[in-house]
């Protein structure tokens, strides 16, 4: 299924209104759909290098307002909400998390924890619906979104940009395990920046 799913993802990257679909892609992706905007942020820049920045702007605040989305859920539908948490095996972190906040040391792990969700391969949407599930302060959860996300995509077009054609033939030879190496290249940068910062 995420083969098939990938494959039509790119499709609608080559697509005249790509930036409408990428908008759709990245406002469900933080909800529910489980393939990231990145494997369409990819071919649309290297297609037009120039609009690198309206692309990743696109991608990031959709993909905010999506989260939103999710924490909706969690919020509204508990029900529905460990569903969507059972099905990428998340229930018992979810259940750590509860009991680290009932303790009153979970907020700041929490914080940590939605940022790398928002910049690193982990399913995003699992941690904004958590984020309702837990009455997390909403305008803190929006702002690290956009954050997260936006330094996340920002990369992503950036590196699209100046490499071009070279990420074209490594998405080509790769295929859908392409994100996968692009996942850890992130999260090493991740962990660089957040050294550099300590």
């Amino acid at each position: 299924m995420f083969k098939e799913l990938y494959q039509k993802s790119l499709k609608l990257a080559a697509h005249k209104s790509s930036k409408y679909y990428l908008a759709v892609i990245s406002f469900i992706e933080s909800s529910f759909f489980p393939i990231p905007p990145d494997i369409m942020i990819v071919p649309m820049v290297v297609a037009k290098r120039s609009e690198y920045i309206k692309i990743f702007l696109i991608a990031t605040v959709f993909s905010s307002l999506g989260g939103l989305l999710g924490y909706y859920i969690g919020f509204a539908s508990l029900e529905v909400a460990m569903k969507v948490v059972e099905f990428y095996g998340y229930e018992n972190k979810l259940i750590d998390l509860q009991n680290s906040l009932s303790a009153g040391s979970g907020l700041y792990i929490w914080l940590v924890t939605l940022f790398l969700a928002g910049f690193t391969p982990l399913p995003f949407k699992v941690f904004t619906i958590t984020s309702g599930i837990i009455s997390f302060n909403i305008f803190i959860f929006l702002l690290i979104c956009l954050i997260s996300r936006g330094l996340r995509f920002f990369i992503v077009a950036f590196l699209s940009a100046k490499f071009g054609k070279n990420f074209n033939s490594f998405m080509e030879e790769k295929g859908a395990s392409w994100f996968t190496i692009l996942g850890l290249i992130i999260t090493l940068i991740a962990i660089v920046i957040y050294f550099l910062i300590k």
